[in-house]
């Protein structure tokens, strides 16, 4: 009986080994269709099965991959070329998967009570594997979300077109993170407007590859790796102004 999920324990090494396992039957080497069997159920099983490449889901076997591959690609390159590629989404995805990474909101979004935010941030995080453009997207209104709670709580109007940086100035400014605000202190002054640039920066990313624009002709499909960062960073950011917040409204 095969041992191949104790040989390959995390389900990064089995996506890898499902990947290799396709190379081998199409280049002629050694491959186990059992092998095989395990490892797509144990894809198509998790989270990131939407990920899987579209032969994976239709061959149920070797023999069914076999059929498919030999016709399309006659050389052993172009078909390692096009198992590589179509792997690559679904093994960027598993090895970025670092949920553990992001930050906790629990006690920061009790003192503005948000579920609404919340679920933003939990929405953002469940699809940065499968839906890169949704999670992109989701993070920018989470730093918006958070930005505007905390102006209304504070009483302090703001246009309702007003765009992500001039939310953010105001509310840096009402908890004295704004740079301009630090000019005697260049290492705070050159920190926070780090912190200008990244909300800036997730505001343009955005509008260029998250969902919620169109796209013409020539457009940029973000990868899993990006919509890491882009969560990681907005939810770096978002609890950073509630920590700040909570500072400020412990001390009144």
């Amino acid at each position: 009986m095969s041992n191949i999920l104790r040989d390959l324990p995390t389900l990064y090494d089995q996506a890898q080994g499902l990947q290799n396992t396709l190379i081998s039957r199409a280049t002629g080497g050694d491959s186990s269709d059992n092998d095989y069997i395990i490892l797509r159920k144990t894809i198509l099983d998790s989270k990131f099965n939407t990920l899987a490449p579209d032969f994976v889901r239709h061959a149920r076997d070797l023999n069914q991959f076999w059929q498919m591959i030999k016709y399309k690609y006659g050389s052993y390159a172009e078909r390692r070329e096009f198992i590589y590629s179509q792997f690559q989404n679904l093994i960027e995805a598993i090895e970025f998967d670092k949920s553990g990474m992001t930050p906790d909101f629990g006690k920061s979004i009790e003192v503005i009570n948000s579920d609404y935010i919340d679920g933003i941030w939990k929405k953002a995080i469940e699809r940065k594997a499968n839906d890169p453009e949704g999670a992109i997207t989701l993070s920018r209104s989470l730093i918006e979300s958070v930005c505007k709670h905390i102006l209304d709580l504070e009483n302090i109007s703001y246009g309702k077109n007003t765009d992500l940086s001039e939310l953010y100035k105001k509310t840096s400014e009402l908890l004295k993170m704004s740079a301009s605000q630090y000019e005697t202190n260049l290492i705070f002054k050159q920190i926070l407007g780090g912190c200008s640039g990244i909300v800036n920066g997730l505001g343009q990313l955005r509008n260029n590859v998250g969902d919620a624009h169109g796209q013409g002709v020539i457009n940029v499909k973000p990868k899993p790796r990006h919509a890491e960062l882009a969560v990681n960073l907005a939810g770096s950011m978002s609890h950073f102004l509630l920590s700040s917040y909570e500072e400020s409204y412990k001390s009144r």
